[in-house]
Order: C-alpha cells, then sequence, then structure tokens
C-alpha cells in the first residue's frame, strides 16, 4: 500500500509552548487516520504544517508525494482541507460559495458551475443551493464546506475537527457523508477529540498528547491494551463515592476512575458478570444506594486515561482534568 502522507520528526514552538515535539506520522492511501487528542494536543498544528500553512522548527513531510517544504505550491494542488470553522461567505448562495471556489482554482467557468452543481447533490444541499448559507443550520455549514474541500478532487482531504459545535443529529449525519467519501476511495487525515468518532470513522488512529505520540494502531488494538471489562457504577450520593472505591478495589485488576461531578467509578476487572454480581451484593451490603451500574467493554476514552493519565475530554474552563489514576503508562518519550 503507498504512503499518501509521510512525516518525520516534526517540531513546532510558539514562544515557549511546545505545540509538536518529534512527531512522526504515515497514512496509507485510501484509509482514514485519525489524530486523537484533546485541545491543545498539537493536531491541528500537525495539519497546518501538513497543508502548508505553517513551517515547522524541524523535521520534514511529504503530501500526495511533494515535499511541504520544498513544494508547497504542488503539495496544495494536491490536498483539500476543511478546518474546524467553516469558511464560507455567509451573503452567498451554497451555490456560490462552490462556483467561487472553482473559479479560485482555475477550473473554469463551465467546469466550476457543472462541480457546484454535483457537489450540491452529493452532499444533499441542492435544495437549499440557492439560498444564502447564512440561512443554514450548522450542520448544513459543516457539509458545505466540506463539499467545498472536495471542488477540485484532490486526492488528499485534512478534515481538522470537521463536527466541533454540531449536535449528535448533523455529527453523525457527517459521518455518513465522510464514510462515502472514503468508500470512493479518498484518503482522509482526520483530527478529532471525540473518542466515538475515531472510532466510528478511522482504520488506524495515533493518540497524541502535548505534541508527541503516545500510542497508534487500529481502534481494536488501543483498546487491547487496556485490556479486559469496565464495571461501572454511579452512585446516588456524591457522598458514597469514597466508600464505593473502597469496596470496588477489592475487585480491581487494574487503577480505578472517579468522577465526582458524575458520581461514578469506574474499575477494570476481570471474570466479567460472575464478578459484577459480587460487587453489588457487597455494595448493597454496605448500604451504598446506586443510581446506575453497568458491565462493559473498554473504550478508546480508557485508553487515553490509561495512557495518559487524565481523560480526552476538557473541563469547562477549558483545562483537562486530572483523573484518579494512580499511575500514567505507556507515555512515549
Amino acid at each position: 500500500m503507498k504512503n499518501v502522507v509521510e512525516a518525520f520528526g516534526l517540531v513546532k514552538h510558539y514562544g515557549e509552548v511546545v505545540a509538536l515535539d518529534g512527531l512522526d506520522l504515515v497514512v496509507t492511501e485510501g484509509s482514514v487516520y485519525g489524530l486523537l487528542g484533546p485541545n491543545g494536543a498539537g493536531k491541528t498544528t500537525a495539519v497546518s504544517i501538513l497543508a502548508t500553512l505553517l513551517r515547522p522548527d524541524a523535521g520534514s513531510a511529504r503530501v500526495a508525494g511533494a515535499d511541504v517544504l520544498e513544494e508547497p505550491a504542488l503539495v496544495r494542488e494536491k490536498i483539500g482541507l476543511s478546518g474546524q470553522y467553516a469558511a464560507l461567505d455567509e451573503h452567498l448562495t451554497g451555490f456560490e460559495n462552490l462556483d467561487m471556489i472553482g473559479r479560485l482554482y482555475r477550473l473554469g467557468r463551465s467546469r466550476s458551475r457543472a462541480r457546484a452543481a454535483e457537489l450540491l447533490e452529493v452532499f444533499d444541499l441542492s435544495e437549499a443551493g440557492n439560498r444564502p448559507v447564512k440561512t443554514y443550520s450548522g450542520g448544513m455549514r459543516r457539509r458545505l464546506d466540506l463539499a467545498g474541500a472536495l471542488v477540485a478532487s484532490p486526492p488528499v482531504l485534512f478534515l481538522d475537527e470537521p463536527t466541533t459545535g454540531l449536535d449528535p443529529r448533523s455529527r453523525i449525519e457527517l459521518w455518513g457523508v465522510i464514510r462515502e467519501l472514503v468508500a470512493r476511495g479518498s484518503t482522509l487525515l482526520l483530527t478529532t477529540q471525540y473518542l466515538e468518532e475515531a472510532d466510528y470513522l478511522a482504520d488506524r488512529i495515533m493518540v497524541i498528547d502535548r505534541g508527541q505520540e503516545i500510542a497508534q494502531g487500529t481502534p481494536d488494538d488501543l483498546k487491547t491494551m487496556v485490556g479486559g471489562e469496565r464495571i461501572e457504577v454511579t452512585v446516588a450520593s456524591v457522598n458514597d463515592l469514597p466508600r464505593t472505591q473502597e469496596v470496588l478495589e477489592g475487585f480491581a485488576v487494574g487503577d480505578l476512575a472517579s468522577e465526582e461531578r458524575n458520581r461514578k467509578v469506574t474499575v477494570p476487572i476481570s471474570g466479567g458478570a460472575a464478578v459484577l454480581t459480587r460487587a453489588l451484593r457487597t455494595l448493597d451490603a454496605a448500604g451504598i444506594d446506586l443510581h446506575d451500574v453497568g458491565l462493559r467493554r473498554p473504550t478508546l476514552n480508557d485508553v487515553f486515561l490509561t495512557l495518559t493519565g487524565h481523560t480526552a475530554e476538557p473541563s469547562k474552563n477549558g483545562r483537562m482534568p486530572v483523573a484518579n489514576s494512580a499511575s500514567k503508562k505507556g507515555r512515549k518519550r
């Protein structure tokens, strides 16, 4: 399988902040490669370098055979980019936005108009094509922005957090569009902070944190790193969290994680339903009232927590919360 994107030793500083710290990545033709990490992990910086919008302080990269530093114009001919925020003219119609992009690519009047109509059909926007973009919903804007990235039929597409800010329904709809693009042979580099998005879309995932790779593999590979099953308990009262942790420690085969805000304790176990039954009996004997309980397989969030010591979800103040994990494991230096 041919490598379409290759990057080695990418380093980028913003003053004293290290955005990328020696990042390597390889994306094969016809695949979806996910860069998974929280805000500030370095995802957008990596994409900006590959799209020739930023120059790295060190390292090298090639996209579709063109050197990012030596042949930036050639790289731009081979890529489409959809950023975190839709880059659209709100006063133009959807059709006019796509037609304008085609003209900027010098496709010519006839080809630009034909391509605009074609993409409006592909992205289910034909009925709204003659309306100003300012009347579009958030999901429609994201679909139109993605359509704009495809006007020149690029072999490589960079999607930087394409579903940021969308409601669940719009996010799922956009996932469907992305899956269709892959089925047609596109090569995608996708950045996301949504674990379920990476799990659903990506063939291969790199988990990054603070500009470094900490793990990579298929979604199943990453889940296997954590292994086993999880008992997930939500207590009725936050005051019962400490006692719940004490009880469940007797069944744990790894570090517990506690979320005070959600009154939740998650514990890795071995033994499945039989262990869950014994744990519930012990909790009941201790007089602990439960709001919810479940037995589940590990998720990518469990992977991120195990590898970094914190979850992949930013707190309301934008900082990364620290989990009650006894140690940080697997960080690649």
